[in-house]
């Protein structure tokens, strides 16, 4: 349920000011933060060193995309001495990395599933830059050709498309190829808005699910906000998995859509190689989005203890763009066109979907309880914070439950 208005606590007092407040029981000794007064403009999203943000701040009614990148020099360096794009091995972590960090079985499942990105404007060289990809890490192709890639506009046509965005257009090569990487079997469709304002994304959801997509991927947001029921039917739908980024400020306001409760909301974290059993570590990332939505009530299925209405997130994947993906975006981007390092939740929500995907249970997916009901098989990530809460859970990578990373990252589909 999305309130008209909002429920405040007397515990919330001292954070009211980061738009945590509704419903906010603050963690015993924890002193107030001080922060900008409601209404502020967002602190700048956390990036790793070099890394910009795609997209820049969206005006009221309108969302941003998450992806942050920077160039990928080694990769370019060799492109540069005349190796062909194909040949050249980015730096990034690639579908391999994927599988094995998070034990997914991508080379035998995903036959059958559709994985709709929705994204605004037009990245015109996405399955150009697609092919370059896939080709690179041995990916069977994925092509209009072949009936494994789809591109259309937010009323499903294949013209006219929107105007192109060189920012949405890094937005738009990450979430194809995250897809590719994790569901190589999966068919891709590119769902593209008119433009960033909410309805024509909201819209554009509509579409994916009326065009047989059986999961959804959303890497965009905006603080949420009063009206926000104007746009939630467009991401309820019942039997397809609807992920969204949680947003790459940190410790905040929820994001919406990723704080509505028929979405699954998608945290982010630091990974890297380890010499242990797994593999790999991983810690929250210091810019995962999460949040106590001042606005959405508690679905009946999260019972975190310091938050009384919705929390964000629920899951999560790799973010940090200090342990980036590999993507390849030539698209207006000048000496950076080629090989490029992209972090961000905006990394993580296409992952999320694509092992959805490879699970291929989506239609008894209806909101993010199938998670809660199925935590068995996630990696617990522990260590790690986004903000100050005094440690809490809300901010902090603890064992079990916390809202950076919610409950954990794959390990395996049997959670999914």
């Amino acid at each position: 349920m999305i309130r008209s208005s909002r429920r405040w606590r007397p515990a919330v007092v001292g954070l009211l000011a980061i738009g945590v407040a509704a419903g906010l029981a603050l963690p015993a000794g924890a002193a107030p933060a001080g922060a900008a007064p409601a209404g502020a403009a967002p602190a700048a999203p956390s990036q790793a060193a070099g890394q910009r943000p795609a997209c820049a701040d969206a005006p009221a009614g309108h969302a941003r995309c998450f992806a942050q990148f920077r160039s990928d020099r080694a990769a370019r360096s060799a492109a540069g001495g005349g190796a062909a794009p194909a040949v050249v091995q980015p730096a990034g972590y690639g579908p391999a990395d994927l599988a094995d960090a998070y034990n997914l079985p991508t080379r035998t499942r995903g036959a059958g599933q559709t994985v709709a990105i929705v994204d605004a404007f037009d990245n015109p060289n996405a399955e150009a830059d697609l092919a370059v990809y896939r080709s690179t890490f041995g990916l069977p192709a994925c092509t209009t050709a072949n009936g494994c890639f789809r591109k259309v506009n937010q009323r499903g046509a294949a013209a006219p498309l929107p105007e192109p965005d060189v920012g949405w257009g890094v937005e738009i090569a990450l979430d194809i190829q995250m897809v590719s990487a994790v569901c190589p079997k999966c068919h891709i469709l590119l769902v593209e808005g008119d433009d960033n304002l909410l309805e024509s994304l909201a819209a554009a959801v509509d579409t994916a699910v009326r065009l047989g997509a059986t999961e959804v991927s959303n890497s965009y947001g905006t603080d949420e906000f009063n009206g926000m029921d104007e746009f939630a039917a467009s991401y309820r739908h019942r039997g397809v998995p609807i992920t969204v980024s949680s947003g790459d400020f940190g410790f905040t306001t929820a994001s919406f859509p990723a704080v509505l409760n028929s979405v699954i909301s998608v945290g982010g974290t630091s990974l890297n190689r380890a010499d242990n059993r797994r593999g790999w570590t991983e810690t929250a990332w210091a810019g995962a989005g999460s949040g106590c939505s001042a606005w959405i009530d508690k679905p009946r299925w999260q019972h975190d203890r310091n938050c009384q209405m919705r929390t964000v997130s629920d899951v999560s994947a790799v973010a940090d763009g200090d342990t980036p993906v590999a993507v390849y975006d030539t698209f207006g981007l000048g000496p950076d066109n080629g090989w490029i390092l992209v972090g961000g939740t905006s990394a993580a929500a296409p992952i999320i979907a694509g092992v959805f995907a490879l699970a291929g249970n989506g239609r008894q997916i209806n909101d993010a309880s199938f998670l809660y009901a199925h935590r068995g098989h996630l990696n617990d990530v522990v260590g790690g914070s986004n903000g100050f809460c005094g440690e809490d859970y809300l901010c902090t990578g603890v064992r079990g439950y916390d809202a950076p990373t919610g409950l954990g990252t794959p390990n395996g589909t049997g959670s999914f």
